[in-house]
């Protein structure tokens, strides 16, 4: 039984011209409409700390580097806030392009992508910015990639000690003032008179990333004891939020806070369709005949009313000539392996593929043609986010959400819907400049190739409706002053060279 090798990302395959592009943003001229001064309202921009993870970072691509950093949201800000009182801004850049990192030369983080031709892959090239090389700060961009809500308030958080246990997080370890700072502290120090605070994203990410692996934590009010895949109980999370937000506002800071992105929004879970496995006619009878057994053992179970109809129509597997569904393992089906029956079904399209899924699909088990993953071989969890995962990652986002933006409203602040902007790029697009930002993976201008990060202009895109909120709240005039960003200041792509 034979099937066609993989399954790659969707046109990715097509076009490969589109990656060859500077890696370095065209001068971004501000033009002022007739000579309107810029004005900062009632804000105070004159020492501004961007607050968040990776998406503040400017983490692209699946790294961190000096390129990406340079486009992060919160330094494309510090350039408008300069016309209207603001101050120096500082960020830790890495020591490259190439994104990863080293710990006593040994690498921990990978390089970033790029497109071979195929599909992303890892840049074949040695990471040397080196993670014991400590440069104490604090930084106006504070950011840290991989960090969650608590993890702000986590002292030892930047202590390289606790590296290698997972304890502590690299990029933080480069840049804490001293190895028992928290991130919140050493953002404190700095008295910021302008904030913005964009967390929360990875207290769900990580679960729907690892296909949820982890485990959804609502009703434990005690994070030491998460994995690092877990989703954060809500109430945790509008606890430590407000205490974020209560210490920000102390000293009358004013600033923007940013709410958390549906995972169903992003082409990590889009990209592939739960359908990507094409196979003839014979094939697809091949494969039936393996399922025979378990078929016929869940009609038992049936007539034995152990399962009811519903479920055995949805565990039922049938492959036909043309695109089918995979096979993948789901541990909220009813557990049937005392009657020796797995927990497997196929997937539909209230399911979502992961990203990294097209690489391995379709692929053998030791070389043997009959053992297919996704088809013969069912998919472990990992691979696929299912619809009962879906509903515990959009549940906690809600509720998150709804923290985020009560906060907003009680302290005063500015307020970015991303959820709603994110939604609306997905399903419709939107119109920067002469530019249609949409959803699909690269192509659509607003991600990169990691399929959860934005570009450049992405980044260029969140910065301006970032400003409008400051405008909307405070009383500036970036928008009516003309020195928005404009779209075509910003390559959409990264170059395949450094």
């Amino acid at each position: 039984m034979m099937i066609p090798k993989k399954y790659y990302y969707l046109g990715l395959l097509l076009v490969s011209i589109t990656l060859i592009s500077s890696c370095e943003n065209d001068d971004n001229d501000i033009i002022i409409v007739d000579d309107i001064p810029v004005s900062a309202g009632s804000a105070d921009f004159s020492n501004f700390v961007s607050v968040g993870n990776s998406l503040t970072a400017g983490f692209t691509d699946g790294a961190l580097f000096i390129i990406g950093q340079e486009n992060s949201f919160p330094n494309l800000l510090s350039q408008k806030f300069g016309l209207a009182g603001g101050g120096v801004f500082s960020q830790l850049l890495m020591n490259d392009n190439i994104g990863g990192a080293l710990l006593g030369g040994i690498q921990i983080l990978n390089p970033r992508l790029f497109f071979d031709g195929a599909g992303p892959a890892l840049l074949p090239e040695m990471p040397t910015t080196e993670i014991s090389n400590i440069r104490p700060g604090p930084y106006n961009n504070m950011g840290v990639p991989g960090a969650k809500s608590f993890h702000l308030l986590a002292n030892g958080y930047g202590n390289i000690a606790g590296v290698p246990g997972g304890l502590a997080n690299p990029y933080y370890v480069r840049m804490a003032s001293n190895p028992n700072a928290s991130i919140l502290e050493d953002v404190l120090a700095q008295d910021p008179t302008f904030f913005t605070l964009w967390i929360g994203n990875n207290d769900v990410l990580s679960y729907a990333t690892s296909g949820g692996l982890g485990i959804d934590q609502t009703g434990n009010p005690d994070p030491t004891t998460y994995g690092s895949n877990d989703i954060t109980d809500p109430t945790v999370f509008a606890g430590i939020y407000a205490t974020i937000n209560n210490a920000l506002t102390a000293n009358g800071s004013k600033g923007v806070i940013i709410n958390i992105p549906y995972v169903t929004s992003i082409p990590y879970f889009t990209t592939i369709s739960y359908n990507p496995v094409p196979l003839d006619a014979a094939t697809a009878a091949a494969v039936n005949q393996g399922y025979v057994p378990y078929n016929d053992g869940l009609l038992g179970l049936e007539a034995a009313g152990i399962i009811t109809t519903e479920e055995r129509i949805l565990r039922t597997i049938t492959f036909m000539e043309g695109q089918n569904a995979v096979v993948f393992e789901d541990e909220y089906l009813t557990d049937l392996s005392g009657f020796g029956l797995p927990s497997i079904r196929q997937s539909t399209e209230e399911d979502l593929i992961v990203l990294i899924a097209a690489s391995f699909i379709g692929t053998l088990v030791n070389n043997d043609p009959t053992l297919v993953n996704g088809v013969s071989v069912p998919l472990t969890d990992q691979w696929v986010l299912s619809s009962n995962e879906i509903a515990e990652v959009i549940t906690a986002t809600d509720s998150y959400n709804i923290s985020i933006e009560q906060l907003a409203n009680q302290k005063g602040l500015a307020f970015l819907n991303a959820n709603e902007l994110m939604q609306e790029i997905a399903a419709i697009g939107i119109l920067f400049d002469d530019f249609i930002m949409e959803s699909s993976l690269v192509f659509g201008g607003t991600f990169s190739l990691d399929g959860v990060h934005p570009t450049q202009r992405g980044y260029a895109l969140v910065a301006n409706e970032v400003l409008k909120a400051i405008d909307a709240k405070y009383g500036s005039n970036f928008s009516d002053a003309g020195v928005l960003f404009k779209a075509a200041d910003f390559t959409t792509l990264y170059p395949m060279s450094l």
